[in-house]
């Protein structure tokens, strides 16, 4: 059990980072809107926790302008990727073990 645990990560503790993951490894980006209006998040929380997976190297930001309104795209990257495929294995065996 303790080394189902060691492979939870706290980057995705939260449901908005959570769900932002989810969104990004079945998609090849989102953007702000999209993912504002999937999560229900406000611009700040949604904001505040890419910020976060960014820090971690987890999602890749990319920002431009169409025309005059600016467009901010999400990535995940490679280790983004691979630590919620191992956070989703964790909380599956430890869903199955109890």
């Amino acid at each position: 059990m303790k080394n189902i645990i060691l492979h939870i990560n706290k980057a995705f503790d939260h449901r908005i980072r959570l769900g932002i993951m989810s969104v990004l490894m079945v998609n090849e980006y989102a953007d702000f809107n999209t993912l504002k209006e999937l999560l229900g998040a406000t611009d700040g929380n949604l904001a505040s926790h890419t910020k976060a997976l960014e820090k971690v190297a987890f999602i890749r930001i990319e920002k431009q302008f169409i025309g005059r309104k600016p467009n901010t795209k999400y990535y995940a990257t490679t280790l983004g990727k691979q630590e919620f495929k191992k956070h989703i294995n964790a909380l599956e065996k430890l869903i199955k073990n109890n």
